[in-house]
Parts: C-alpha cells; sequence; structure tokens
C-alpha cells in the first residue's frame, strides 16, 4: 500500500485548544445543544489536539469535558463522539474492558482489536487498561476466555512480535514446512506451533510464509485453518491471518460485516471508523471500493442517520465513487489475490456421509410404516432420508419397489407436503435427475429464473452437465438446449447454449495462452459492448477454471483493473449476471454458493426453491466449504440464519430441521 500518512483526520492549522473548549462549552449551553458545531469541531482535531481541549476546557470552567458531552448527547452518537474524545489507547482499553465485563463476552471485539494492534499499540493498551481499570488486562482476559484461544490472545498481549521489515530468510521455508506439519499432515492440529509462529514473526516474515505454504500445500493457510480448526480459535487465526496478508482488507471486511449483517454493528462500526481515522482510512476505503464494489461513503450514507452518520462520513472524509478509477494499489492487492487464487486447490468435504450399516431393505419397511395408515410419522422420514448418502437412498427406492411393489416417490408425495415434500423428493431424485428439474422449474411458468440456470450451468462439471442433459430429455421429451433456447433470447441464451455444451476444456493453466487470453480481454474492454460480450464468452464459456484463474490475474497487470470490477460496470442484466456468476465460481466457488444461500434467505420472503436446491445439491459435495465461507463473509453461522430465516413460514418446524440436519454442524 501507499507509503506515508494515509489517514483522513490530522492536525488542524491554527490549533488554539482554550478557544476550541469555549465553542464547545457554548454549544452545550443552555436548551439544547449545537450539535453540528459540535461534529465540525471534533472531527476537524486529531486525537492529539483532542486531548488538548479537554485539558483546556478543565482549566477554563472546572468541568470535566467528556462527562458533559454524555449528559448532552445520547445514542449512536454520544458514543461516537465520546469515543473520539479518548486517547486511543484508552479507547481500546474501554473496548477490551467492556467485552469481558458486559454480560456474554464479546469475541468477536476481543479478535478485532487484538489481531490487528502492532506492537506500540499494544503495550500502550495495557498500560491504559491498568491505569483506568486497575487491574491487569492479561488477567481479566484469561479469566473469561479458555483452550487455544486463550493462549494465542495472551501471545498478542505481550505485544512482541518481530519489527516490521524483519526477515529471517533462511527460516521461511522452514516456518511453511512445520506449519503444513503442524495442520494439515497430522490428526488434532498442534495448535502451539501455529501460535507461536503467527504470534511472534514480523508480517513481512509472515507474508512469505504463507506464499511458500501455499506452494508447497497447493492450498492457502487460510483454507487450512479453516478445514482444521473451529469456533473462536479458528476465526480469532483467521483475522490475524487476515491482518498480517492486508490490515487494510482485514478493516475493509469488519466494516462491510458491521453494516450488511442482520441490524448493524455500531460499535465495530464506531472502534474501526475512530481507530484508523488517522491511520489507514485512505487503503481502507480502496479495498472496501475493490471489494464490495461501492464506496464505503456511500454504505455508511444508507445505513446510518442523523448526526452520528454525519460525523461518520467526516471521519471516513470522502467518497471514491465519484473518482470512479481503480487505485494502482488496489490493483496490485486485486493481482495478489488472483495469484493466490491461482495456485489454490481447494478440498471440497461434503456434510452428508454415506450410512455405515446400511440396509436398505429395513429403511424401505421403515419408510412403509412411518407412512402407513392415520398420520405420517414425518420423524421417521427425515431421520432415514437425511442421514444416507444419495447413492444409498436409490438402493432404498429400488427395495421399496422390489420389496412392497410400490413406488416410494408417489408415496412420499402423497403423504407430505409443501417445502418439506419439495425436500424430501429432491433428496430422493439422482443428482441428474434433480438437476433437470431445477433447470425445468427454472424455465416453466411465467417468469423465468435466470439466476437458478445460471447458479446450475455455472457450477456443474462437464459429467454432471452431461447427466442432468440426459435426465432431462428422459424426463421432459426435450432437450435441455431446445428449453434454453425457446425461453431465453439474445447473448444471454447463447451463453447458456454455450454451458450446456458441457465442454469446458479440462487441465491446468497454459501459461502462455493466459497472457494472450488476458490481453484479448483487455484489449475487449476498449470496443463496444457487443464486441466486448463476444470475446468476453468466448474465453470465460470454454477455457478450465485453472486457466481462468490465471488469466483473470494477467488481466489486472494489463488492464490495471479487476475482472469482476469491470463486468459488473461494462456489462448490465443477464449477461452481466452470468459473467459474474462465471469468474466468482472460478475465483472461489464455496464462496459463489454461499453468497447464494444468503440472497435466498435475505430477501423479503425467503426463495425456497433457491435453499433446497443448493443444499440438496451440495450436501454430498461442498456444504462444509460453503459453510466455512458463509460464516467467513456473514460472522453469522449457516445453521442459525437457517434456523432465524426459516421460523416464519416453516409452522411444524419438519422442513428447517432437515435443512440444519443438511446443514451438519453449527461453526
Amino acid at each position: 500500500m501507499g507509503m506515508g500518512f494515509r489517514g483522513t483526520v490530522t492536525d488542524a492549522p491554527d490549533f488554539d485548544a482554550s478557544a476550541d473548549a469555549e465553542t464547545l462549552y457554548n454549544a452545550m449551553k443552555g436548551i439544547g445543544s449545537d450539535k453540528e458545531a459540535i461534529l465540525d469541531l471534533v472531527t476537524g482535531r486529531s486525537n492529539a489536539q483532542r486531548q488538548e481541549i479537554v485539558q483546556a476546557y478543565k482549566s477554563s470552567y472546572g468541568k470535566d469535558l467528556i462527562d458533559d458531552l454524555k449528559y448532552e448527547l445520547t445514542g449512536n452518537f454520544e458514543r461516537l463522539i465520546v469515543s473520539l474524545m479518548r486517547p486511543q489507547a484508552y479507547h481500546d482499553a474501554k473496548e477490551i474492558h467492556d467485552a469481558i465485563k458486559g454480560a456474554g463476552t464479546d469475541e468477536k471485539c476481543l479478535i478485532e482489536v487484538l489481531a490487528s494492534r502492532n506492537n506500540q499499540q499494544i503495550h500502550d493498551l495495557v498500560e491504559a487498561y491498568t491505569d483506568a481499570y486497575g487491574s491487569d488486562i492479561e488477567e481479566d482476559v484469561t479469566g473469561e476466555t479458555s483452550g487455544h484461544f486463550k493462549k494465542m490472545l495472551v501471545v498478542l498481549l505481550q505485544g512482541t512480535r518481530d519489527e516490521p521489515g524483519v526477515v529471517h530468510a533462511d527460516l521461511i521455508e522452514e516456518d511453511a514446512q512445520v506449519l503444513l506439519a503442524a495442520g494439515e499432515e497430522q490428526w488434532g492440529t498442534e495448535e502451539s506451533i501455529f501460535i507461536m509462529l503467527l504470534g511472534n514473526r514480523s508480517f513481512n516474515h509472515l507474508q512469505m510464509v504463507f506464499d511458500k505454504y501455499q506452494e508447497i500445500a497447493e492450498k492457502s493457510i487460510e483454507d487450512s485453518i479453516k478445514s482444521e480448526l473451529s469456533g473462536d480459535f479458528e476465526r480469532l487465526m483467521l483475522a490475524v491471518v487476515q491482518c498480517i496478508r492486508s490490515v487494510p482488507m482485514y478493516f475493509a471486511k469488519r466494516l462491510y460485516k458491521s453494516m450488511k449483517g442482520l441490524g448493524t454493528q455500531d460499535n465495530t462500526l464506531i472502534r474501526i471508523m475512530i481507530c484508523r481515522s488517522e491511520i489507514d482510512m485512505l487503503d481502507i476505503r480502496e479495498c472496501f471500493r475493490m471489494c464490495y464494489e461501492k464506496s464505503l461513503y456511500n454504505m455508511i450514507k444508507e445505513d446510518t442517520s442523523g448526526d452520528y452518520k454525519r460525523t461518520l462520513l467526516a471521519l471516513c472524509g470522502g467518497d471514491d465513487d465519484l473518482a470512479g478509477e481503480f487505485f494502482p494499489e488496489a490493483a496490485q492487492l486485486a493481482y495478489k489475490m488472483w495469484e493466490t487464487s491461482a495456485m489454490t486447490k481447494v478440498q471440497l468435504r461434503p456434510t452428508i456421509r454415506p450410512a455405515s450399516d446400511f440396509d436398505p431393505a429395513d429403511d424401505a419397511q421403515n419408510l412403509r410404516k412411518a407412512m402407513k395408515g392415520f398420520g405420517t410419522d414425518e420423524d421417521v422420514i427425515i431421520d432415514i432420508v437425511a442421514n444416507r448418502s444419495n447413492e444409498q437412498r436409490q438402493e432404498i427406492r429400488q427395495a421399496f419397489k422390489s420389496i412392497l411393489g410400490r413406488d416410494l416417490m408417489k408415496d412420499l408425495k402423497s403423504e407430505l407436503s409443501k417445502n418439506l415434500e419439495r425436500l424430501i423428493i429432491g433428496l430422493m431424485l439422482t443428482p441428474a435427475e434433480f438437476d433437470a428439474k431445477m433447470m425445468r422449474k427454472a424455465m416453466e411458468g411465467a417468469g423465468t429464473d435466470e439466476h437458478a440456470l445460471i447458479e446450475i450451468l455455472v457450477t456443474r462439471s462437464n459429467e454432471e452437465i452431461h447427466a442432468m442433459n440426459a435426465a432431462y430429455q428422459d424426463g421432459y421429451k426435450k432437450s435441455m438446449e431446445e428449453a434454453i433456447q425457446s425461453d431465453t433470447s439474445g447473448r444471454f441464451s447463447q451463453i447458456l447454449t454455450s454451458l450446456v455444451q458441457g465442454a469446458r476444456e479440462q487441465g491446468p493453466a497454459d501459461w502462455d495462452r493466459a497472457l494472450v487470453d488476458a490481453q484479448e480481454l483487455a484489449d475487449a474492454c476498449n470496443e463496444d459492448s457487443d464486441d466486448m460480450e463476444i470475446k468476453f464468452m468466448s474465453i470465460l464459456c470454454t477455457r478450465s477454471f485453472p486457466h481462468l484463474r490465471r488469466v483473470f490475474q494477467e488481466f489486472v497487470r494489463c488492464s490495471n483493473k479487476d475482472i469482476e470490477q469491470i463486468i459488473k460496470k461494462e456489462m448490465s442484466g443477464d449477461v452481466k449476471q452470468a459473467m459474474y456468476g462465471i469468474v466468482r465460481s472460478v475465483k472461489n466457488q464455496p464462496n459463489y454458493i454461499a453468497e447464494r444461500l444468503y440472497k435466498a434467505m435475505k430477501c423479503i420472503g425467503t426463495d425456497d426453491r433457491a435453499l433446497i436446491r443448493i443444499m440438496v445439491s451440495r450436501s454430498e459435495v461442498d456444504l462444509f466449504n460453503i459453510r466455512k465461507e458463509f460464516k467467513e463473509t456473514h460472522d453469522c453461522s449457516l445453521h442459525e440464519f437457517i434456523q432465524v430465516e426459516t421460523m416464519v413460514g416453516d409452522t411444524s418446524g419438519d422442513y428447517r430441521k432437515t435443512l440444519l440436519m443438511l446443514c451438519g454442524g453449527q461453526d
């Protein structure tokens, strides 16, 4: 990132502490306070100057400025202004104190503060804490936490990390090997090694270690952490790794989550805006716009209100959407992210595995019993169907016919209803039958569900697409290609037709060809939209995913822009959605699917068809990975999200219960 000062709040020139103290005193005198005068003054001074104002206020009026502000102001605005008046270390100390002394520990706050502060900030925090609360921060933190999570917090509280720039060249390879041996290569991760290395080596050194790790393990250190660790310890280690990679990027993501989740997390928003306003807010803004296609300024504007909003916007300092161009620093970061993506081999992990001691005849008879006579025993049905692999379910279908002479699917349809029926039937179909049915549902009836068509076709392998084509032909007596062409039109139709061939190239990246492809895409950006779409389609719909990762990385180098940005900016409608879906799948397919799940539940009224489609089709492929991505992006586990979002329409709870069984765990 750029050198020099990257904050948005600086020392005010011609500063006069007594005059400012008088302005604040007058703003609070009489009935009602002049909030604008207060926020303008406070955000227009640096933290060091604010400390002088506090001093001058006491000298002139014999009163405590912070007490007066607390008395005059209310709500988030009060918290924000009062926090700005505290020295940074004391603000950090208060946040930590509140996080452990409140009802229930706020682990997210502990993680954010301790993972992101440098040695000096940590030492100042430890001192301020003792001064403010008369107790030892380490004792207080260890009293409220446990296990490896506690150990890592203690390491971070020492503030003994090697200084920036200290790199032990001879240890890079060794550290990477040690991390690999500690995590991936043995049962029960050697957490203490992770703790020692990630807590003590310099950021520069660890960045090199992570690159080397990626080379040896063919996966990112983040992926290893997600598959080896869990709970608060996993979250803390991920936060440390993200800060090592890029502190501004870490904060951009935290800010986004604080505004995007269920309700705004004002504590987090206030903490970050205050703490970074004099350090690296400009870098955070760049990262934010690169990741979320919208400026931090606009996000704050949409998400907050009143004087609180005005103060936050003053700290933010400017609207990057007006600039419209991609900053060089952000382009380098995009390049690095694509490089990481290009080297990654994700280990896909399902949530549903075959049942051991499986007896199809037994299952068939128990299902029959559950449906016979008066009333249906849903619990038995759910318990059998959700705990078997798809192959086992096919054997049950067969046994049901052989032993009982009945069609299990028909029986299930007559006994179950609504979403539970759709979900159970979805699980009982073969993956190819299910995909074909989902494609059919997306096209029949009044409107076309373009999102569903895109999601299915960009996330399936060639083999899966061929199987789906056969099942479609078999079930609906026409080819899926014909169906697509009669239901969609124009360039979008061409893209889907290309994808439905299932003819995407396989295999690794071809470096020389990747350079040519990237240059062609970069040149196409300057042509008219028609030619641009044709060129993008010819490359994005045909090349292998590993090859495209390399192409997108080189694209940043050729054009100084990120491929996702270009698609969002230059394309529109369904074509944009399809291209975007391909790019997201290439970059990180579990993450793309996690986003689709989030959207399915977040809209007004849950899109149950999408929810069922994803949970059924991914449970034996990569639902575990999707869960981890969901947790990291939304700070809320998929499990709790399903629980909250499906409460409304699911009166019996059976539908929700089945979804949660497929989801697997809590994270």
